[in-house]
């Protein structure tokens, strides 16, 4: 045979190589879930740090994500129209009940989902990175807020039983003054409320991170109490409807003179 023959069919046995070889990758993808809500954060964050020490783009192909590896590449898939992203993990989140990834404003336009804000998506993982220190630390933070919030809404009834009468009370005539706003007033919003310190400190800088102000920390009894306080009048309502965009529906209002 000779050499110029040889040749040829090497670059025929390399090319098919690499034809079959990324078909076969293509289809060997690690599926990590599907059908589940995928959402996006922009504007606000773009240029603050992200859990991994990185200054958040939002034009850049990246996604937060509770518990997967820092650097870790995925490919996302929205079910409703098909399309496809591939993004790098690069933050931790969403601390959201019942959503799974949060994706960059770039990620999300490429998804087709900035006007409905949220989707059901496919996960697939790409390249698998291995934990570092800060990636396992970020991760296990990640999942204790997690998990005290759905702690908190669990036993949330519980809590609320174990106060006394004049709580009660003052929940109700709460309520009375929320649907009638006196003038001149300030309001306190308590969102959460934790049994241990650590977790309504984790709990308190979620709601920084989310844009809210004024946040405090009040221990009543065995209880820390998370709140946002000094709200004018004109941005209560525009603070609970942005509670409720970012999943927050258990939370109790009171009038501050």
């Amino acid at each position: 045979m000779s050499f110029k023959r040889f040749f040829k069919i090497l670059l025929i046995l390399i090319s098919l190589n690499i034809i079959f070889g990324n078909f076969l990758f293509a289809n060997e993808l690690e599926l990590y879930k599907k059908n589940v809500t995928a959402s996006y954060y922009a504007e606000k964050f773009h240029g603050k740090k992200t859990s991994n020490g990185e200054n958040y783009n939002m034009y850049d192909y990246t996604c937060a994500h509770k518990e997967l590896p820092f650097g870790t590449m995925l490919k996302v898939t929205n079910l409703a129209n098909g399309k496809s992203v591939t993004v790098r993990v690069n933050d931790r989140g969403p601390f959201v009940a019942n959503r799974e990834i949060d994706l960059s404003k770039a990620a999300a336009i490429k998804l087709d989902m900035i006007e409905s804000g949220t989707a059901k998506v496919k996960i697939e993982i790409l390249q698998l990175q291995p934990h570092t220190k800060q990636s396992a630390q970020t991760a296990q933070k990640a999942t204790a807020i997690m998990n005290a919030k759905l702690a908190n809404n669990t036993n949330g009834s519980k809590n609320r039983n174990s106060q006394n009468k004049d709580n009660l009370k003052e929940n109700s005539q709460d309520k009375k003054r929320n649907s009638r706003p006196e003038e001149n007033a300030f309001w306190e919003i308590q969102v959460g409320a934790f049994a241990e310190k650590s977790n309504a400190q984790d709990f308190g800088h979620v709601l920084m991170k989310q844009g809210f102000k004024k946040i405090v920390l009040q221990k009543a009894g065995d209880v820390y109490r998370v709140k946002i306080i000094d709200i004018k009048n004109d941005d209560l309502e525009k603070t609970k409807e942005r509670l409720t965009k970012n999943g927050y529906t258990d939370f109790t209002v009171r009038a501050r003179k």
